[in-house]
């Protein structure tokens, strides 16, 4: 696409999955990055890998966004190094799966500081400079469990679906200024999130590789779309849920998702 080249992106969660790949095709359309994610050995292998593959400047901020303070630090950071951030890629998040009351609180606790609280404190620090430039580019990775109650990642959904709602509403807000905002809802997917949130792959699932999804959040993005749901069946079944009865729809969700017995009990 060509569409940031030469532009600064700061993405988080850039270790593994869809922040990686993320990462990857933004520095192969020629953008300059800086890293953040918690493991600092895989965000230094990102680096060395794009910016001698795709001749780009690349920074690491190793950063655990479970706790608030990480937040303003990287914004610090930004400032002592005068990188003028001009596309946002809030992609940092995690689930925990299994019966709500046999999950560690603090778990949850973390999740929605991870997954809501970190999105906007960055947004928020973030935007101001876009708006005033007229040009900027947030991506907030949301989830097909944004559209539904899930059972059993109960949590996990609520929060992609603040992140869905934050987005679109977000996106019509700013677009006055010249600054696009646009929320990727995937799928299962191909990554780590599953190992993360103690999820079992369930059956008949098709999985979308990182790369795949990657591609449609930034081409998305480039058009200006406030939403986009990676895959056709996943937007099928996104559609069909919605002239569904959602108790229904709730119901199915939770026969899906059911643990086996003694399975998924994070602590």
């Amino acid at each position: 696409m060509k569409k940031w080249s030469g532009k600064w992106a700061l993405v988080t969660g850039a270790s593994s999955g869809i922040g990686w790949a993320l990462a990857e095709q933004l520095a192969a359309d020629g953008a300059n990055l800086l890293l953040t994610a918690r493991r600092a050995d895989r965000l230094a292998q990102l680096a060395n890998d794009v910016a001698e593959g795709y001749k780009v400047q690349a920074q690491v901020l190793p950063a655990d966004l479970t706790k608030p303070a990480s937040v303003n630090a990287i914004h610090r950071f930004v400032t002592e190094k005068e990188l003028p951030i001009e596309v946002l890629v809030n992609n940092a998040g995690f689930g925990a799966y299994g019966e709500f009351r046999k999950v560690n609180t603090q778990r949850f606790l973390d999740m929605v500081q991870v997954n809501v609280a970190a999105v906007v404190q960055l947004t928020h620090l973030f935007l101001p400079s876009m708006v005033e430039r007229r040009s900027g580019y947030i991506l907030i990775v949301a989830s097909t469990a944004a559209f539904q109650p899930v059972p059993y990642i109960s949590t996990y959904a609520a929060t992609k679906g603040f992140d869905l709602l934050f987005a679109e509403g977000l996106a019509e807000e700013v677009r006055r200024y010249g600054v696009r905002v646009c929320a990727l809802c995937p799928g299962p997917t191909v990554s780590e999130f599953n190992l993360v949130a103690g999820q079992p792959r369930h059956m008949g699932a098709r999985f979308e590789s990182s790369e795949k999804v990657a591609r449609v959040g930034l081409k998305a993005l480039a058009e200006g779309k406030p939403r986009v749901i990676s895959g056709t069946l996943n937007w099928l079944t996104v559609e069909a849920q919605r002239i569904a009865p959602r108790r229904l729809v709730t119901r199915a969700a939770a026969r899906m998702f059911m643990p086996e017995q003694g399975a998924g009990n994070q602590v």
